[in-house]
């Protein structure tokens, strides 16, 4: 060991962490990264982040542990330093980490923008939100279209969900619907990605996002970042979209880092107005004139769609909703749930039905009382997912997830599938032109 280098272990989920990792420690000799651990996304642990990937500094990769055994891990490789790398968890949960790590005599590290996020060649604008589930996804959905109504190439770049071979998952590009199948993409993916290719989008995903920017900078005008979770973003954004959930008022100043895009945020977007009460909406206001006074406020509503909406009145029905938004995410409902209701529908618990790791799901998060979380991790929890589908007695499914549940597995009932889109109240439409025209007057 070279004197004066400092072993350090990250914390993450398979996203953040490798991001980290790659752009601040890979070639950094000051540092020698003795393992991963890895938490929130079952069976990402157990494997190596693959020295192919990893440099020249680590010819036989980087083991990934399970987050359980931080204390012992830290003794093992006496570890200087814990670098705490995922998101959406509150301040208190962060705190609770790092001071685990203190207790066992390692500093506890975040790293911030400054040391973490790249630059493009293009614009970039990025969207981003205080929790899972805020509505982020419809608002990029939203801000792409109204991008190329205006003739702008744009690439979306997804914040990572590598949960498969990674070497093989390095750069991802998905322009086409027969490309999730090619990259075998989980349920999680597929959620995010699907509805950008629906809606004529190019999306590029992976692992290596110093790569990924130089590819999609050959095929765009404009650079959009669809966050995930709450975290900010890898690139340097011209526009900082941030997306605020009246739905859960005071949670953008109490979790992390949803607070640090809160705080960084040019555009402040309110969503879900037609369905917050006003009490939590002004709540949410208050907290954007105090801690950030600067950022323009922007209304706007989640228009949510159903199909085959006239058979769901006074009919039990399964509510399948966003795997990620009801669980680490801590919400009890999504537009599933709130499509099944406003129509009429009797919604019921499915959780006695649940097999396999997905029974495990409800024991981790017993919030959840009345859905059924879209669960896909990979192949074997994609089949548990189907079998609590198929023992649940309903006379329909409510699929409130963004991915078409009924092409990736084989379900014994009707599904009705909920859409849900951003409805722009014509603001945010004026700030995205008004910085298209301020770049436009900079070259």
């Amino acid at each position: 060991m070279v004197r004066g280098v400092r072993n350090v272990i990250i914390m993450g989920a398979a996203g953040r962490d490798f991001h980290n990792f790659n752009v601040f420690f890979r070639n950094n000799r000051s540092y020698n990264i003795v393992a991963f651990t890895a938490t929130q996304i079952p069976d990402i642990e157990g494997r190596k982040y693959p020295a192919k990937l990893a440099g020249r500094l680590y010819k036989k990769g980087i083991p990934i542990f399970a987050e359980e055994q931080l204390p012992e891990l830290i003794k093992k490789y006496k570890v200087n330093d814990v670098v705490f790398s995922y998101s959406d968890v509150s301040h208190d949960y962060v705190m609770q980490k790092a001071e685990l790590a203190l207790s066992n005599s390692a500093s506890f590290v975040l790293l911030g923008p400054k040391d973490t996020m790249l630059k493009s060649r293009k614009p970039v604008i990025s969207i981003c939100a205080v929790r899972t589930g805020s509505g982020k996804s419809p608002t990029s959905r939203y801000v792409v279209s109204h991008l190329r109504k205006h003739g702008y190439r744009v690439a979306v770049i997804r914040h990572p969900m590598p949960y498969g071979d990674l070497v093989k998952q390095e750069i991802q590009r998905f322009a086409t619907l027969e490309h999730l199948d090619f990259h075998e993409c989980t349920i999680e993916e597929r959620e995010e990605y699907e509805p950008h290719i629906r809606n004529g989008a190019v999306v590029f995903a992976g692992v290596d996002y110093e790569k990924i920017l130089k590819e999609a900078e050959k095929e765009a005008d404009v650079i959009l970042w669809d966050g995930g979770n709450n975290d900010f973003p890898f690139y340097e954004s011209g526009l900082k979209i941030v997306v605020a959930d009246p739905h859960r008022p005071g949670h953008e100043i109490s979790y992390y880092p949803g607070e640090t895009n809160f705080l960084m945020a040019d555009v402040i977007i309110i969503g879900k107005m037609n369905t917050a009460k006003k009490e939590n909406v002004r709540i949410v206001e208050d907290h954007i004139k105090q801690f950030n006074p600067k950022a323009h406020i922007v209304k706007a509503d989640t228009e949510i769609l159903v199909h085959d909406s006239t058979k769901l009145a006074a009919r039990k029905v399964l509510v399948i909703e966003d795997g990620p938004t009801v669980t680490h995410g801590g919400m009890a409902y999504g537009a599933g749930t709130l499509a099944a209701r406003q129509h009429g529908a009797i919604v019921i618990d499915p959780s006695s039905n649940a097999v396999g790791s997905i029974r495990g799901v409800y024991k981790k998060y017993p919030h959840l009382k009345s859905v059924l979380p879209a669960m896909g991790y990979g192949p074997k929890q994609m089949k548990e997912l189907e079998e609590t589908i198929n023992r649940t007695k309903c006379d329909f499914v409510v699929d409130g997830t963004p991915a078409d549940l009924s092409k990736l597995m084989n379900i014994n009932k009707h599904i009705i599938q909920v859409e849900y889109a951003y409805k722009d109240r014509g603001e945010l439409a004026r700030l995205l032109d008004g910085f298209l025209k301020s770049r436009k007057k900079r070259r």
